[in-house]
């Protein structure tokens, strides 16, 4: 055969075919341009300068990596597919004299035509829609929009290589299935499969049994920590038990439906249930990841969508003054002799400087410790120093702090009073019954509860459960210092003196006066740090500086959130369509059988209906279903994140199930047609 023999045959094939060849395409040139736009942002100029730059480009990283992941799994999916649809026609070829290195030819010149167009469309659409996707990230991240194209060679140098490999995989994947199948099972390759398959009631049970037990974790789960660690258990265990159910319970379901005399034996069921039945079993995979994609863009629009638009409330909430300065100490000794009124007279100093007046002034010093609590005792044992690694002992950790009167009485205008080895008890996110509690032998006995307590500074938006002790003299506390573990001396209980402040002036100003202030701490500034026998350390913040980090995150997600959406709903819409196909002329033999003996078109449509919402709106629910146990799990993780506002998720979760709903059946109404076409004959092969 002449060398153009191949590349003409294979474009034939792909025009004759173009009813699967082109959505396929597009899912290639969609993907493409998606990485494109991606990395091609995480070289833009615009993050130099853009607020929270640095978190946005951590973001796009992230981006980069789940959607080449994506797009291999996909691909490979939709690759499948359209050999399936072409072996009947491969294997015309090989009954026809072509051997099987004439296959290998039509599949290379068909994967290289398919990688050309898919990449050189991409990249041109990609570069195209930069810009546009640049405008959307400047336009949520609030920053200057600069209307200057760019076009990025580093990054199509990138997107070529990584599809590249992924093309010549797929193309590799196509040969080797086609040498490994024979030739009469290639050409009645659309008809395997055809034997009821039998209910596997151990998988099902399998499948209800994961999936209640994943729902467990996430309904039960009471620490936030324990949901971080928790999340990714649950969500294998649902993405399996998903398929479980689709794949076995599905069957069952049609054998139920079938032996409901009055619901099988109905024209518009009859034909739907029986056709239903013969092909769940491989069906089923699909409608399982219809419904892991549905879920995945349901939970991620949620959840980064509640970020961006609760950021303000967020920031106030872990922020509790626009400056805050935490210096940890070894001890409390390390405040006297006149260090505490020398770190207040520099602080006055840089004020002064700078002609502004703190206001709100919050300023304590306390003892901090961790650990997990067993009764009236928290444990901080050698064992437990270095983290937490047993899921078990997340819901029993506990931050504690111990405060001395003198300072709560001061900040709240209080007169408390407390003997030696007395204490009162402020409780946050855990109710404690004991009596009494001690940290190795130093113990209180509770005095009684608190119900007000001023801002905790640093502690304030920790996720944590979090006891606060008033204790009559701070140092009562002294005998835990001494306490040290792990090689390096480790000090489990150490002293924080915090200071806070609000200016009420511009972002700039703040930034300004609290970059001085966080110079007091050099050694040249302030000479009684060297003096400390233990050392010291600080932690500080400025609000202005970290609202930038805030929305470089929450932005960069929220950004991501809704590009991987897109891409996630279309990968979902060409699952449906390729199955809506796929059953359409599986079904055609039967639907024409049934009109030669008297049934009409409007009676098909009534089967089509019955037979597309038995099964094509289940995913949905199910998606619903794993949406509604998932939100407790889903909840406490963005407290890690310090989303607080629950009553904004719950509005932007309800919105956005009722919009992808609505989207949903617009699929429903669009491949429904396609189906009927198809078994009708309508639809050329």
């Amino acid at each position: 055969m002449r060398a153009p023999f191949f590349p003409k045959l294979a474009v034939s094939g792909m025009k004759k075919n173009r009813q699967v060849y082109l959505p396929y395409l597009l899912t290639c040139i969609g993907t493409v341009m998606t990485f494109y736009i991606l990395h091609s942002l995480s070289y833009s100029p615009l993050l130099a300068y853009m607020r929270g730059g640095n978190s946005v480009e951590t973001c796009l990283g992230l981006g980069k990596f789940v959607i080449a992941v994506f797009s291999v799994l996909f691909l490979l999916y939709s690759n499948s597919f359209l050999n399936r649809r072409r072996y009947k026609e491969f294997g015309l070829y090989h009954v026809l004299g072509m051997g099987k290195r004439g296959l290998r030819h039509i599949i290379f010149w068909e994967s290289l035509f398919v990688a050309i167009i898919g990449l050189g469309l991409g990249l041109v659409f990609g570069i195209l829609f930069s810009k546009m996707a640049e405008l959307l990230l400047a336009n949520i991240m609030q920053s200057e929009i600069n209307y200057v194209m760019h076009v990025e060679g580093k990054a199509i140098l990138f997107t070529v290589e990584a599809y590249g490999c992924i093309f010549f995989i797929l193309m590799v994947k196509s040969l080797i299935t086609v040498q490994m199948t024979k030739a009469l099972e290639l050409f009645h390759s659309e008809n395997l499969g055809e034997k009821p398959p039998r209910t596997n009631w151990l998988l099902a049970i399998l499948g209800v049994g994961l999936l209640a037990a994943a729902y467990g974790i996430a309904v039960t789960i009471k620490s936030p920590l324990s949901a971080l660690v928790s999340f990714f258990i649950a969500v294998i265990m649902v993405i399996i038990a998903t398929y479980f159910l689709f794949i076995a319970g599905s069957v069952a379901l049609c054998k139920i439906l079938k032996n409901n005399k009055k619901y099988y034996y109905q024209k518009q069921h009859f034909i739907s249930v029986s056709s239903m039945i013969f092909r769940m079993k491989r069906n089923g995979a699909g409608l399982a990841s219809i419904c892991i994609l549905s879920t995945m863009v349901l939970v991620m629009l949620s959840s980064t969508s509640s970020m961006y638009f609760g950021m303000e409330d967020a920031i106030k909430g872990r922020y509790c003054r626009e400056g805050e300065i935490a210096i940890h100490l070894s001890n409390f000794n390390d405040l006297d002799g006149g260090n505490e009124e020398t770190l207040l007279e520099a602080y006055a100093q840089v004020f002064e400087r700078h002609g502004v007046t703190p206001k709100n002034v919050l300023q304590y010093v306390y003892a901090e410790t961790s650990g997990p609590m067993e009764g009236s005792r928290l444990i901080l044992e050698e064992d437990y120093a270095g983290g937490f690694d047993e899921i078990a002992n997340y819901d029993k950790l506990r931050e504690v702090e111990m405060i001395p009167v003198k300072d709560y009485n001061r900040l709240m205008g209080t007169n408390l009073t407390l003997g030696k080895g007395e204490a009162y008890l402020y409780e946050t996110n855990v109710t404690y019954q004991e009596k009494n509690f001690s940290i190795l032998d130093v113990s209180w006995e509770i005095k009684g509860k608190l119900t007000e307590m001023f801002p905790l500074g640093e502690s304030e938006a920790s996720i944590v459960p979090n006891l606060v002790l008033i204790v009559g003299d701070e140092h009562e506390v002294d005998p835990l210092f001494q306490y040290q573990v792990g090689e390096y001396g480790y000090q489990p209980v150490s002293v924080r003196w915090y200071y806070g402040y609000d200016l009420g002036v511009s972002d700039e100003k703040s930034i300004e006066v609290y970059d001085d202030l966080r110079a007091v701490f050099r050694e040249e500034n302030l000479e009684f740090v060297k003096n400390l026998q233990g050392g010291y350390s600080y932690f500080s913040s400025c609000l202005a500086k970290e609202r930038d980090d805030f929305l470089g995150t929450y932005g960069g997600l929220f950004f991501l959130g809704i590009i991987l959406s897109i891409l996630f709903i279309a990968a979902m819409a060409l699952i449906i369509y390729y199955k809506q196909i796929s059953e359409g002329y599986e079904d055609q033999g039967r639907f024409e059988i049934m009109q030669k003996v008297g049934m009409t078109k409007k009676d098909i449509k009534k089967s089509i209906n019955s037979q597309i919402l038995t099964v094509f709106f289940a995913p949905l629910v199910l998606a619903g279903i794993h949406l509604v146990f998932a939100y407790p799990l889903i909840w406490k993780i963005l407290q890690l994140l310090y989303v607080r506002n629950l009553t904004l998720l719950i509005c932007i979760t309800i919105t956005d199930f009722i919009v992808f709903g609505l989207f949903y059946a617009l699929l429903y109404q669009l491949t429904a047609k396609v189906y009927f076409r198809i078994v009708s004959g309508g639809a050329p092969e």
